[in-house]
C-alpha cells in the first residue's frame, strides 16, 4: 500500500513539472514574439534593424519597386516608435504618385514642363546634396530657415532675420536655375529632393488670408494691385465696395482662362499655383514628399532621410497648427455656388489625386 502511494506521488510531481516546463516554454514564446512584433502592446519592444541593401542584383527585388529612391532602401539603423513606418508611409506615398502620374485620363493636370519658372521654386544645398521646392504655405519659411543654417549663412535658426529667410540676394540660398544646364542635370539626378503639400483647399484659403486679409509681412501689391485686378474681373455685384472676398478669389482661381491675369500678377501667384506647376512632380523624381498635415512625423523624417538630422532641426511646430480643418474650410466655402466650387476643384484636381487627399464631397455635392 506504502509503495502504491509513493508511486502515485511521483506520478503527480512528474506531471506537475511537465506542466510547469510547459508553461515556461508558452510563455518565453509568447515574450519572444511580444518583443519582435513592432505592434505589439503592452511590453517596451525592441527597435526593429533593417538590413542594408546596396546592391540590387544581389536580391530579388520585384520590377514596380525597383525605381524606389536610394533613401527608402533599408538603412540599416535602429528605428524605433512611428520612425518604424514612416519608410512605408512615404514608400506608398511615391507610389501612389507614379500611378497617377501613368494616368493618361489626368495628363493635362498631372504634367508640366520643367521650365525656369519650376527650377526657380527649387533651392539648392550643395554642401549637403539637398533640392528643396518651394510650395507656399506649407510651412515652406521653416524648411528655408534650416537649408540657410546647412549652406552655412548662419549658425542656427534662431539667428535668423525674419527680413532675410524671403531676401534670395542675402539669404545664401542659389535656386537651381541658376546654374548651367548639365549642373542642374546633374543635381536632378544625384541630389536628395523633397518638397511638402498640403489639402489644396485649406492651401487657398491660407494663402488668401495670408496676402489679402492679414498681409503681415506688408506686401502692398497683393491689396493694391492683385485684388482691384481679380475685382474688377470677377466680382458679380460691381455696387459692392468691400475688398476683396474669398468668393471673388474662388471665380478667379477656377476660370479656365485665368492664366492671361496670372501674366499679369508675376511670380506673386505662386502662393496658389497648382503643386503640379511648382515641382513638376511627375517630371522630376522626388526622394520624399511631405505632408503638412503629418509635419510633426515628416520633419523629423525627411531631415533623417536627407542625413542631416545631427546637424539641424525643424522648428518647434505650435500644437495643432497643421492639423486638417474641415470646419474653416466649409465656413469659407459656404455661400458660394456649387458651378465655382467644382471649376475650382477641376483646377486642383491632381493636386487631390498625386497627394491622396479626398475629394471634398461635402462641397462638391
Amino acid at each position: 500500500w506504502l509503495t502504491s502511494d509513493n508511486m502515485h506521488h511521483q506520478w503527480l510531481l512528474l506531471a506537475a513539472c511537465f506542466w510547469v516546463v510547459f508553461m515556461f516554454m508558452v510563455a518565453s514564446k509568447f515574450i519572444t514574439l511580444t518583443f519582435k512584433d513592432p505592434d505589439g502592446y503592452g511590453a517596451k519592444q525592441e527597435p526593429l534593424i533593417l538590413t542594408a541593401v546596396t546592391k540590387v542584383e544581389e536580391v530579388h527585388v520585384p520590377e514596380e519597386k525597383q525605381n524606389w529612391p536610394e533613401v527608402f532602401q533599408p538603412t540599416g539603423k535602429a528605428l524605433s516608435g512611428n520612425l518604424i513606418r514612416q519608410p512605408l508611409v512615404h514608400m506608398e506615398r511615391l507610389e501612389l504618385l507614379r500611378n497617377v502620374c501613368r494616368d493618361t485620363a489626368l495628363r493635362d493636370l498631372s504634367h508640366t514642363t520643367v521650365s525656369k519658372f519650376v527650377l526657380d521654386r527649387i533651392f539648392v544645398c550643395d554642401k549637403h546634396k539637398i533640392l528643396f521646392c518651394q510650395t507656399p504655405k506649407v510651412g515652406n519659411t521653416q524648411w528655408k530657415k534650416v537649408l540657410i543654417v546647412l549652406n552655412g549663412a548662419f549658425s542656427s535658426i534662431e539667428e535668423i532675420p525674419e527680413n532675410i529667410v524671403h531676401d534670395h540676394e542675402k539669404n545664401g540660398l542659389p535656386r537651381l536655375s541658376s546654374f548651367s544646364d548639365s549642373e542642374i542635370k546633374k543635381r536632378l539626378n544625384l541630389y536628395f529632393k523633397f518638397f511638402i503639400v498640403r489639402d489644396p483647399f485649406e492651401r487657398l484659403i491660407s494663402a488668401f488670408k495670408d496676402k489679402f486679409v492679414h498681409n503681415p509681412r506688408f506686401e502692398p501689391w497683393y491689396r493694391h494691385e492683385i485684388a482691384p485686378g481679380i475685382i474688377r474681373k470677377y466680382r458679380k455685384n460691381r455696387t459692392e465696395t468691400k475688398g476683396l472676398q474669398f468668393e471673388d478669389f474662388v471665380r478667379y482661381l477656377g476660370d479656365p482662362n485665368h492664366r492671361w491675369l496670372d501674366v499679369q500678377f508675376g511670380d506673386h501667384i505662386i502662393h496658389w499655383v497648382t503643386y503640379v506647376e511648382l515641382c513638376a512632380p511627375c517630371e522630376i523624381t522626388y526622394s520624399v514628399i511631405g505632408h503638412h498635415e503629418t509635419l510633426e512625423d515628416d520633419a523629423p523624417y525627411i531631415l533623417k532621410a536627407a542625413g542631416i538630422d545631427h546637424l539641424v532641426s525643424y522648428p518647434t511646430i505650435p500644437p495643432g497648427i497643421t492639423v486638417y480643418n474641415r470646419t474653416k474650410v466649409e465656413r469659407y466655402f459656404s455661400g458660394i455656388s456649387k458651378r465655382d466650387i467644382r471649376r475650382l476643384y477641376a483646377r486642383f484636381e491632381g493636386d487631390f489625386k498625386l497627394f491622396g487627399y479626398r475629394e471634398p464631397d461635402f462641397l462638391l455635392n
